[in-house]
């Protein structure tokens, strides 16, 4: 290994995990949804790698592809600043349209209470909801569109680092050096995205939030709004 590279490769794993855990997008998106969907651990992991695996990807082909053509540095950066623009909105109108859907599950869902009078003049009332969130086995459950939508917006949202501080300077030392520097900080940011998410997962799951459940939906658009929010505005 090319001593010269070593802090390379170090600053990609730092860039990558600092970029990872502050961007609460990263993960808190399928925390919230793992939740209102009621994913397994399974498919909720599986669809944090994929969608972290298209985030990294569609950067690191533009800048390959900037490299091999010799697009500028800055040229590359104005075209991500486009994707990223394209991204933080699209999570907002995202996270804004599952809140009203939500907010419209949970009115339809409000349990009330009926009273029935039978013959021998006993009464009895009884409480229910209209939309419960179980499934019968007989019933045809709709398609979940959710994970298409996350991994829709990962591939558009830009890893803004990667290009100008890690895949340019790689290039300058040999290609071997781009191979690394790209393989670490995919690594890494996948790897701090899928402890986050599954660590979160499993302790939220020990949490008793059975009376909140008809807010859950509710309470993953507000959070995933925010993220977008953040993001847009707040440069997160």
């Amino acid at each position: 290994m090319d001593t010269n590279l070593i802090p390379l490769y170090i600053t990609a794993a730092t860039i990558g995990f600092i970029h990872t855990l502050f961007g609460p997008d990263h993960y808190l998106p399928f925390i919230v949804m793992s939740r209102a969907r009621r994913w397994s651990l399974v498919k909720t992991a599986v669809l944090t790698f994929l969608c972290g695996l298209g985030h990294i990807m569609s950067s690191i082909i533009l800048g390959i592809l900037g490299i091999l053509l010799g697009i500028g540095v800055m040229k590359l950066e104005l075209f991500e600043a486009f994707r990223a623009n394209i991204a933080g909105w699209a999570l907002i109108a995202f996270g804004f349209t599952y809140f009203v859907w939500g907010f419209r599950r949970m009115l339809k869902n409000k349990p009330h209470k009926h009273f029935h009078e039978h013959m021998d003049y006993i009464s009895h009332s009884h409480s229910h909801s209209h939309t419960s969130e179980h499934t019968h086995v007989h019933s045809k459950e709709k398609r979940d569109i959710t994970p298409w939508l996350l991994f829709t917006i990962f591939i558009f949202g830009p890893c803004e680092p990667l290009i100008p501080i890690l895949i340019y300077p790689a290039a300058k030392e040999s290609l071997i050096g781009v191979l690394g520097v790209t393989i670490i900080f995919g690594a890494v940011t996948i790897a701090t995205m899928l402890s986050i998410v599954i660590v979160s997962t499993l302790g939220i799951n020990f949490i008793p939030l059975q009376r909140f459940e008809r807010y859950s939906h509710v309470l993953a658009g507000g959070v995933i709004l925010l993220c977008g929010i953040a993001i847009q505005f707040l440069g997160l």
